[in-house]
């Protein structure tokens, strides 16, 4: 492969590489970001591997007390915690940041420090859960924290606490992955690059990531209402003060049952990627297999309540999600035949990475087999809560998501380190992980269809499981040592591997046009592709990029610059300007984190000065944008054609502002499905007389707010015409608007006569109308910035672009408002007079 030249590579190495020592803290190439999640993942594994050896150790005889009945329930909490949201999700993610810009022909992610203050907030969430285990207050109400179990009533301790903001905080993670992974996708593609020309794996990632937007907000607002609960006493799931506990089961599995295809679509994009690599031929059915991704990822939200087969739903419902979790087999049975197809027609290459894809394929197959038996009600109800829905969860995941990441690192191993995999060494790794799977689960299968119930610490001899148990544990220390060879595996490879040739595996993709390992600009001049295979069919792309013989080969103007495209037809916009190195994300997660830790012992005051804190230096790390000295500034030798993206009405931050907002909306739509489902199905559920808060004063606050979106509108429509007399002026009165309906809105909240801790009804209209303040002040704020900017010469007919970004957060804010106002006091108050 042809090198580049040593002093370009330099030049580029200044701008785009980390800071030496500590300050590779300040990173924010998507390279050490996605590393650095799949490494901290990788961590938290063998943590949650420990603790179900330890589960393992305790069941494989009967009536053993080598741990506690305490002990043994804060394990199984802790281990489907950590496997669930510390490492399946968090490594795929870590796994798409670090592959997406590579495989799409760009040099980044399109907002590289969300990507790092995502990394952080994982980093410490993970930590500040983890750290519960070690001083012995771990939750032990099971990973899904039902209520009232995780209620304070029966977990008085502080575990549901830790595990309720910990995972909160680590939402902030997936939610910022989600955003960073569905932009970049969209507007980054390499010129020329269609969706029709997208590399197979980036459409499974596309799909993940909008499945994080819409999953992951009824969780957040389920872990914040239950936290509201035990704090301050809010009865949202408590039946005595109109809330229901089954409220909990319906917010988690909204967002659960998406999880498992959040975890399974990354994995299957890997095997979708490897298998017409070994076959040595293009994927067979490549349009069927993008229609079953987007049909899975659909239908995975229609499915949760097959969870709750047992917790008394109607019949007719039932009938419903039986029928759909069996639907849901027909998109994964299209994909399971496309890759057998490939494999048939193609000249398959039987390497170490297949290894893994063909034990994916078995154990995948069988979890899916086993999840239609459940989906059947009747066989539901008798299996529910036994060791079969276990071994099935296992069969699903491990398989379904462990076995394609393993053929995923041995394939991807030569990109990270320049180095080739040792084939014996991961043979034995493969099968001594695959036959102590399918030892521990397969037998798990039968403990459970003989009854043994699932979280209990130990059982009487006699019951016919005790040898199935004590094979079952013999399995799952076969599985840990085969993991425990590959560990071994990797780590001797980066230092006695062979060195790998180009294009070690002869694949398709871009990844392999960079070096390895990859330099941290990617490559040196950004290709135009126009072929689904462009190493196959343009054998000397890698030499042609690394000569520079394509665009943004100048580095000159000391800016980190990327190509951005449209969304379908991937046709040239403008050159997205990225921020460099930079210490707001971590001082910001650091910041969150004391807000985290001061909610866990209860010293309100000092979370209210760290949420200032972070506050401040989240504007502040705002603030470096657009024109800003360290940003873009105005100049002469900018590019015109394309325009740099700050200077447009179209860049990436307002897709950015469009899927936050469509996140946004997912989280108001589940307050809105809370308020919906108690009025209607608690049994103590209590509509006031007289509505608590006053019609007159919130209508005098939807009147202020409107004002100020329609100027703020008006003033956005001048800008795209080129015109910005009186911007600083027309600015400064939306922001003086926007004072003024807070202010409106502080005072409605101030004198309305809410019971928040004696009835469920006034406590959601409390979360309603915080949740308004919070919209109104932001945007607020942020118009005060902006009037700012203007002054400063930031803003102008030139560089019209943040006002745009705003825009629609100002009319979400004005929908939503008039929307509350609708539905938690006009229709009540309609309903009590009918």
């Amino acid at each position: 492969m042809t090198e580049p030249d040593p002093n370009q590579h330099r030049a580029f190495e200044r701008v785009w590489g980390n800071r030496p020592g500590w300050g590779a803290l300040a990173a924010v190439n998507h390279t050490s970001i996605g590393l650095r999640f799949m490494g901290t993942g990788i961590f938290f594994f063998l943590v949650g591997g420990l603790l179900a050896m330890l589960i393992r150790t305790q069941i494989a005889l009967p009536e053993q007390e080598i741990i506690g009945p305490e002990t043994y329930n804060q394990l199984f909490t802790m281990h489907g915690t950590v496997m669930m949201f510390l490492f399946a999700i968090p490594v795929l993610e870590g796994l798409a940041i670090y592959m997406i810009p590579k495989m799409i022909g760009t040099r980044d992610l399109v907002f590289p420090r969300i990507s790092s203050l995502g990394y952080y907030c994982y980093l410490f969430g993970g930590l500040i859960i983890l750290s519960s285990l070690f001083l012995g207050i771990a939750p032990n109400s099971g990973w899904f924290m039902y209520t009232p179990l995780s209620s304070a009533e029966y977990a008085p301790g502080p575990g549901s606490d830790f595990w309720l903001l910990g995972i909160t905080f680590v939402e902030i993670s997936a939610m910022a992955a989600g955003i960073e992974l569905t932009v970049s996708i969209l507007r980054s593609r390499a010129p020329g690059m269609t969706l029709s020309k997208m590399p197979i794996f980036c459409w499974y990632i596309l799909a993940m990531a909008l499945m994080i937007v819409f999953g992951f907000p009824p969780l957040i607002l389920g872990s914040i209402l239950l936290e509201l609960e035990r704090a301050a006493g809010l009865p949202f799931f408590q039946v005595a003060g109109g809330g229901d506990p089954l409220l909990w089961q319906h917010l988690f599995w909204l967002f659960g049952h998406p999880e498992v295809y959040i975890i399974f679509l990354p994995a299957a994009g890997i095997v979708s990627t490897l298998i017409p690599v070994f076959a040595q031929r293009p994927l067979v059915g490549y349009r069927w297999i993008v229609l079953a991704i987007m049909i899975t990822g659909f239908i995975s939200f229609g499915l949760w309540v097959h969870h709750m087969f047992t917790v008394g739903i109607p019949q007719l419902a039932q009938a419903f999600f039986s029928a759909a979790s069996m639907l849901v087999a027909v998109p994964t049975a299209i994909q399971v035949f496309a890759w057998l197809a490939t494999l048939w027609v193609g000249k398959v290459i039987f390497s170490l990475p297949m290894l893994w894809v063909f034990g994916f394929l078995v154990v995948f197959v069988c979890g899916g087999l086993t999840g239609v038996m459940l989906a059947l009600v009747p066989f539901n109800w008798q299996v529910h809560d036994t060791h079969f829905v276990v071994a099935h969860l296992h069969y699903v995941l491990v398989g379904g998501m462990f076995f394609p990441l393993m053929a995923g690192l041995y394939y991807w191993l030569p990109h990270l380190s320049g180095r080739m995999p040792s084939r014996n060494l991961g043979n034995w790794g493969f099968w001594l992980t695959f036959i102590g799977f399918n030892v521990t689960f397969l037998l798990m299968h039968l403990t459970g269809l003989l009854g043994m119930p699932r979280r209990v610490y130990t059982y009487e001899s006699g019951m016919g499981w005790d040898g199935l148990n004590l094979l079952s544990s013999v399995g799952g220390f076969i599985m840990s040592a085969g993991i425990a060879l590959i560990i071994l595996d990797v780590v001797l490879h980066f230092r006695f591997g062979k060195p790998a040739p180009r294009n070690p595996w002869n694949a398709d993709t871009l990844e392999w046009a960079t070096r390895t390992p990859p330099s941290s600009y990617n490559f040196l001049s950004q290709p135009r592709i126009e072929t689904r295979h462009p190493l196959w069919d343009r054998p000397d792309l890698p030499d042609t990029i690394a000569a520079g013989a394509h665009g943004l080969r100048d580095i000159g103007h000391g800016r980190r610059e990327i190509y951005g495209t449209d969304a379908v037809h991937a046709r040239l916009k403008e050159v997205i300007h990225l921020p460099t190195n930079s210490w707001w994300p971590l001082l910001s997660a650091l910041a969150l984190a004391v807000v985290c830790i001061s909610l866990l012992i209860r010293t309100y005051p000092l979370a209210l000065v760290a949420l200032a804190v972070a506050t401040g230096l989240l504007l502040r790390w705002s603030w470096e944008n657009g024109a800003h000295p360290k940003a873009a500034p105005l100049g002469l030798q900018e590019p015109t054609d394309p325009p740099l993206h700050s200077r447009t009405c179209d860049g990436p931050g307002l897709w950015g502002m469009a899927v936050t907002l469509l996140a946004d909306a997912t989280l108001y739509l589940s307050l809105l499905f809370s308020w919906f489902y108690l009025w209607t199905v608690s049994p103590e559920w209590r509509l006031p007389e007289e509505t608590p808060l006053a019609l007159a004063p919130l209508v005098l606050c939807g009147l202020l707010l409107a004002a100020a979106v329609a100027l703020y509108s008006r003033m956005t429509q001048r800008l795209r015409l080129g015109q910005d007399r009186n911007l600083l002026a027309n600015t400064a009165l939306v922001a003086l608007l926007g004072v003024l309906h807070t202010a409106a809105l502080i005072g409605v909240f101030a004198g309305a006569d809410l019971r928040p801790t004696e009835l469920a009804h006034d406590a959601v209209l409390m979360v309603m109308l915080f949740y308004l303040l919070f919209h109104s002040g932001l945007a607020t704020v942020a118009t005060g910035l902006q009037a700012w900017r203007v002054k400063l010469g930031y803003l102008s007919a030139r560089l019209p672009y943040e006002p745009m970004v705003l825009k629609p957060f100002w009319m979400y804010t004005l929908g939503i408002f008039w929307l509350s106002v609708a539905v938690f006091l006009l229709l009540p108050m309609a309903w009590g007079s009918a």
